[in-house]
């Protein structure tokens, strides 16, 4: 994973535990605006998300944090 990707993941989970609490979910899509402005990043989150680790659509803010923080 890029340092790119994992700054941006890390900071949108914190961004969103700080907002709603630990029980939040999201998606990969959390990380990137409704427009699809970089592709690439996108399908490294895509990659990430469902084929290395197999994560549902959903997953706790908390969790997908842990894994990032921890590569």
């Amino acid at each position: 994973m890029t340092p790119v990707l994992k700054a941006k993941i890390i900071d949108v989970c914190n961004t969103k535990i700080a907002q709603k609490g630990t029980n939040v979910g999201l998606s990969f899509y959390a990380f990137f605006k409704n427009k699809n402005d970089n592709s690439k990043l996108l399908m490294e989150a895509a990659t990430w998300w469902i084929q290395t680790h197999q994560l549902d659509h959903f997953e706790k803010a908390v969790k997908i944090k842990e894994l990032v923080k921890n590569l």
